[in-house]
């Protein structure tokens, strides 16, 4: 374990933000770098996000988007953009009944996460896609929200779905259950590489979501992507207005040619 991560730890275990369900070996980063505010607000105000950023992605050689099929929103019309931190679990060993009775400490956790991210943040939850039990609830998302995090993808189950709609805090997952993964999952490493369906996502890509899917921009890639993004957003402006005003084909042509070559 680095020196400096030991360091960061006792930093945040002084200003009150290290939670205690997960120990420091399990922890992999704390400190991130992230996206700059001006790029997020950019990635905000554009329309249609997840599938251009998509294509610009495709663009780049880089497989790092998830459908609506697979990841779903809770709440349709929203749209989220902020800094991946991430959570990978793994199965309890023991029987959720046999937990109970020995009064196990709860090894799964959330919270650490919230304390330990900053505002903006996005959580990423890794139960490899096991749709039984929850990673989350009502409770771990009002905790985020009063952290500033700007919502969660789940690479699993999440429950207390009406709770999560009325706290308006956006939540992307793979299915829904009344199950807790309290004595069922526990948690093996905070801020290290994750899974959310089949794409590899790292602490400190950029996400973004909406209704069609969700999107992992690598952080090295934010600026060259939001440039692209919004260079296609222009050229889809003139097509429209082109298309709506009816023009020949011999005009339409070369933008497309431009758009999708």
């Amino acid at each position: 374990m680095s020196k400096p991560l030991e360091q960061e730890y006792e930093e945040y275990k002084k200003a009150g933000r290290i939670w205690g369900q997960v120990p420091l070996e399990r922890i992999s980063k704390i400190k991130l770098e992230r996206a700059s505010k001006k790029a997020i607000e950019e990635f905000k105000a554009i329309d249609d996000l997840t599938t251009t950023v998509s294509d610009i992605l495709d663009s780049l050689g880089l497989r790092a988007a998830v459908a609506g099929s697979f990841m779903k929103p809770l709440q349709s019309g929203k749209t989220m953009v902020g800094t991946a931190v991430t959570v990978r679990s793994i199965p309890e060993r023991k029987t959720p009944t046999q937990g109970y009775a020995d009064k196990d400490f709860i090894k799964m956790s959330t919270r650490e996460s919230y304390y330990l991210g900053e505002p903006g943040d996005v959580l990423i939850c890794d139960f490899g896609g096991n749709l039984d039990v929850s990673n989350m609830g009502g409770q771990s998302c009002t905790v985020a929200k009063s952290m500033g995090f700007v919502g969660a993808v789940v690479n699993g189950a999440v429950r207390d779905v009406s709770t999560i709609r009325s706290l308006e805090y956006p939540v992307w997952s793979s299915g829904v259950t009344p199950i807790t993964g309290k004595f069922r999952m526990e948690a093996v490493e905070l801020n290290g590489p994750v899974t959310v369906h089949d794409v590899a996502v790292y602490p400190g890509d950029l996400v973004v979501a909406d209704d069609s899917g969700v999107c992992f921009i690598p952080l090295e890639h934010v600026e060259t992507v939001l440039a692209k993004v919004k260079s296609v957003e222009a050229e889809e402006a003139t097509m429209r207005d082109l298309i709506n005003s009816r023009r020949p084909l011999d005009e339409l042509r070369p933008l497309y040619r431009k758009r999708y070559s």
